[in-house]
């Protein structure tokens, strides 16, 4: 299987030089590495030629990091030859990418996905607004420095009989919390277990 794979990625980076610029196989599967102003060809020669005509999957992961704080991945299948391709771009934080809709009509909602948890727009998408999260939602949920506690807190008000949004309070600035266990040391004692000790 590797043998395959490891074909295909090399006649990838034949087939499309300069727009491939790496590839690494591992756990039976093959990720290669893109330009970000590719990626439409890159997608399109997947489809067209390779038979990866089963769109799954554009996401991102965040690397805060690094430089090019983002990489944009996309998921294809060939239910020809039975074998997938994880194809990934790495993009800025105020860069933008091509949008593959015109190649893939059912990577809409991903890419609208993609652009509201990590802010990464696509441009030539029909209708670029957010899809998970509410109307006026400030932030992006998934970059990792976005707060756990987020922004604003939701709510319904009695008195004003609808939903209400404030900001969140902390009680403390910081929060210490105590992760030992008993294991991890013989003179440790668990909150509560002050009584069983003193026997």
């Amino acid at each position: 299987m590797s043998e395959a794979l490891q074909a295909l990625a090399e006649t990838l980076t034949a087939a499309l030089p300069g727009a491939v610029t790496g590839h690494a196989i591992a756990y039976g599967e093959l990720t290669v590495t893109a330009k970000p102003s590719d990626i439409v060809d890159v997608i399109r020669y997947l489809r067209d030629e390779q038979r990866f005509v089963s769109f799954i999957d554009v996401t991102a992961v965040d690397w805060p990091g690094r430089e090019r704080r983002f990489d944009v991945v996309y998921h294809l299948l060939s239910p020809y030859s039975n074998r997938r391709i994880r194809v990934k771009i790495e993009v800025g934080e105020d860069d933008t990418v091509d949008t593959i809709i015109g190649i893939f009509p059912g990577a809409d909602w991903f890419e609208r996905e993609t652009y509201d948890l990590y802010g990464i727009p696509f441009v030539g998408h029909p209708d670029m607004r957010r899809i998970l999260t509410d109307y006026g939602f400030e932030g992006h949920p998934l970059r990792k420095d976005f707060p756990l506690t987020g922004f604003v807190e939701v709510r319904y008000d009695d008195q004003q009989k609808r939903v209400v949004y404030d900001k969140v309070r902390l009680a403390q600035e910081f929060r210490n919390f105590d992760f030992l266990s008993p294991w991890e040391g013989t003179d440790y004692t668990l909150p509560g277990d002050e009584k069983a000790n003193s026997k």
